[in-house]
């Protein structure tokens, strides 16, 4: 079963972060140079939560657009974090069950990474492609041996 570690050894460990005191605008600004859909909030070394584009959608906008307030303000705190032994499938149910599209990888207090369902989905789609030509080429050389 495939794990967040070998998803990470093909995505890469590039965490993207600003500081609790960080504004929104920055978070904002961070996100759209790294062509990315969330970033860490880190409290000095700390994870104190997540800020992404669904936290500005529902909760920045509602308040009307203070893009110059702490990021902090509008972060989600509640984090949920996997580490590099937990499997995609457990990563795909959690993500399912809590509703949210990123995973921070810790191992113990060390932030090591940070996994997306887009991640996710394109680590899945490649294992089966890879999957299927195996498949493809047992059959074809069982074929031939016949």
């Amino acid at each position: 079963m495939a794990t967040v570690k070998q998803l990470l050894q093909k995505k890469g460990f590039q965490v993207y972060s600003v500081a609790i005191s960080n504004t929104v605008k920055q978070a904002l600004n961070l996100m759209a140079e790294k062509s990315c859909g969330a970033v860490l909030v880190m409290d000095g070394t700390t994870l104190a939560g997540i800020f992404s584009e669904r936290d500005f959608a529902r909760k920045v906008l509602n308040e009307n657009c203070v893009l110059d307030l702490p990021v902090e303000r509008y972060m989600t705190k509640e984090i949920y974090a996997v580490s590099p032994e937990t499997t995609i499938d457990e990563c795909m149910a959690l993500m399912t069950q809590k509703k949210f599209r990123h995973l921070p990888v810790m191992e113990g207090d060390n932030l090591t990474g940070i996994i997306s369902i887009g991640d996710i989905v394109l680590f899945v789609i490649a294992d089966k492609d890879i999957l299927i030509r195996s498949l493809e080429n047992y059959i074809v050389g069982h074929d031939y041996n016949q």
